[in-house]
C-alpha cells in the first residue's frame, strides 16, 4: 500500500492526517447546493409528468414508477429545485439520514423537502464529490452531528460545513478513476451474492411449495386437487376448509392517550414484529391495566398470527407463531387450530404459496391492502393426517434451516464487502492510500 511522502494534520479527529500538499477546505467552498421544496399534497398525482424526489427515492437507482409527480409547469415555477444529471442527493431525515446517490438521468426531476442536493463546481470533480459522500468520513460525520427528537435530522448547513480534503485537480482525476474501477468490481461481487440469495430464497419457496402440496413420498398415488396452482395432491389427503380447522380472533390497541398503559411487560404485537417464524417478544409492551381497559385479550401460545391489513401485503403475508402469551393489534388475525391441522404445517403452506394466496385472499377496491376474511376462512385446504404433517414440518425445519444458514452467510459477505467499499473510499479520499502517479 503506497503512502504519500509527507502528511499534515487535517484538524478533524476521524479524518486524521492528509497529504501535505492537499488543501483542507469545507464542502461549502466547493459546491452549489439546493434545499428541497415543501410541495403541497394536492400538487401530487402519479399521472402527472415531473417526478418529485422524496427521501425514500434517494439512491443511485430511482424507481420512477413509485415517485410522486407534479405538472410540467412546476419546472418553470420551481426552477430553483430542479435536479440535473450528476447532482448528488442526500437524505436529511430519519432512517435514511446520510443516504446518498448520484442522479444519472437525462431528464429533470424536482427536489422535495428534507432532501439535499450538492452540485460540483470547477474546484472539485463530480466523481470525487460522489465518492466522498459514500465514504466512512462522511457517514461518520453525519452520525456524529445529526440531531433531533423523535427522529434524526441534519441540515444542509451542517453538510456544507464538513471538512473536505482537496487534492489538486490532476490527482482528483486519478483518484476518481481508481475508485470508479474498484467500486465497480466490488459492486459486481455484491450483485452476484444478492442474486445468489434470491436463488436460495426461490429454492426455499419451491421446496416448501412442493412438500406441502405433494408430500414426502415420491411414489404415492396422486389425484387432482381441482385447484389449478396446486395441481395434483396425494390421493389420501383430505380436503377441508380453513374455517373448519381454525378459530379466528382479532386484536386491538389500548388507548395511546394513556401513557401508563404502555410501560408494562405484556408483549403487544404489530406488523413490525412479524419478522421471524416464532414470536417470543415484541417491540411494544402494555400493562395489565391497559389490557383490562381495552378490547385486547391474551392470545394462547402456539397460535398463528397473520397480518391482514398492511401495504406490505402487496409482496408477502407476514405470519408468525407465538411462543409466549401476548396481544395483537387490529391489523392482525389470530388463528387457533381446532386439532386436525398443525399450526406449523399451515405456516409452511402459506410461506410456500404466498403469491397465489395473495391473489386468492386479497380484498379488492380498498385504499389499504387487506385480506378478506371470507376468502381466507372459505379457502379449500388439503391436509394429510397429523403424523404425516409432523414429518413434513420436521423435514422442512431441517431443510429451510440449512438454506437460511447459506443465505445468512451470503448476507454476511455482502456486509463485509460494503464495509470494505466504504473503508477503501475513505482511505483514498483522505490520502491514507496513494493511488496517483505523483
Amino acid at each position: 500500500m503506497k503512502k504519500y511522502s509527507s502528511y499534515k494534520d487535517s484538524g478533524v479527529e476521524w479524518i486524521g492526517e492528509i497529504p501535505n500538499h492537499w488543501n483542507r477546505t469545507r464542502v461549502k467552498h466547493l459546491v452549489n447546493y439546493v434545499n428541497g421544496y415543501s410541495f403541497k399534497s394536492n400538487d401530487f398525482d402519479r399521472e402527472y409528468d415531473i417526478p418529485v424526489l422524496r427521501i425514500g427515492d434517494v439512491g443511485d437507482e430511482i424507481d420512477f414508477d413509485k415517485c410522486i409527480k407534479v405538472k410540467s409547469n412546476f419546472l418553470d415555477e420551481k426552477s430553483d429545485f430542479i435536479v440535473k444529471k450528476d447532482d448528488i442527493l442526500i437524505g436529511l431525515t430519519g432512517g435514511t439520514i446520510g443516504k446518498s446517490g448520484r442522479y444519472k438521468y437525462d431528464f429533470p426531476s424536482l427536489l422535495n423537502q428534507r432532501v439535499g442536493l450538492l452540485r460540483n463546481t470547477n474546484k472539485v470533480l463530480n466523481g470525487l464529490l460522489y465518492h466522498y459522500v459514500k465514504s466512512e468520513v462522511f457517514i461518520r460525520y453525519i452520525m456524529f452531528d445529526c440531531y433531533g427528537g423523535g427522529q434524526d435530522n441534519i441540515g444542509m448547513g451542517d453538510i456544507l460545513n464538513m471538512v473536505f480534503s482537496l487534492p489538486p485537480l490532476p490527482e482528483q482525476q486519478q483518484i476518481v478513476s481508481f475508485l470508479d474501477d474498484k467500486t465497480k468490481k466490488i459492486d459486481s461481487l455484491i450483485q452476484h451474492k444478492e442474486r445468489k440469495i434470491e436463488l436460495l430464497k426461490e429454492k426455499r419457496t419451491s421446496l416448501i411449495n412442493h412438500v406441502v402440496t405433494k408430500g414426502l413420498d415420491p411414489n404415492v398415488e396422486m389425484k387432482e386437487s381441482g385447484v389449478e396452482w396446486i395441481g395434483k395432491i396425494p390421493s389420501h389427503w383430505k380436503d377441508t376448509k380453513v374455517k373448519y380447522q381454525f378459530s379466528f380472533r382479532g386484536g386491538s390497541t389500548p388507548s395511546t392517550e394513556v401513557p401508563e398503559y404502555w410501560n408494562g411487560d405484556i408483549p403487544w404485537v404489530s406488523s413490525k414484529d412479524m419478522k421471524t417464524k416464532y414470536l417470543f417478544d415484541s417491540v411494544d409492551h402494555i400493562t395489565q391495566e391497559g389490557l383490562s381497559n381495552s378490547s385486547c385479550s391474551l392470545i394462547e401460545i402456539n397460535s398463528l398470527i397473520m397480518v391482514v391489513r398492511s401495504g406490505i401485503l402487496q409482496r408477502t403475508i407476514p405470519i408468525s407463531i407465538n411462543k409466549v402469551e401476548l396481544v395483537v393489534n387490529q391489523d392482525q388475525k389470530v388463528l387457533k387450530s381446532k386439532g386436525d391441522v398443525l399450526v406449523e404445517f399451515f405456516y409452511y403452506f402459506i410461506k410456500g404459496n404466498e403469491s397465489f394466496l395473495l391473489l386468492e385472499w386479497m380484498k379488492e377496491g380498498t385504499t389499504v391492502e387487506s385480506i378478506e376474511m371470507e376468502y381466507l376462512s372459505g379457502f379449500k385446504l388439503f391436509i394429510p393426517n397429523l403424523n404425516v404433517q409432523q414429518q413434513i414440518v420436521e423435514y422442512l425445519d431441517e431443510q429451510t434451516e440449512e438454506i437460511d444458514t447459506l443465505i445468512q452467510l451470503e448476507q454476511n459477505k455482502i456486509e463485509l464487502l460494503k464495509e470494505y467499499r466504504q473503508s477503501l473510499i475513505s482511505e483514498v479520499v483522505t490520502g491514507k492510500i496513494k493511488v496517483t502517479n505523483e
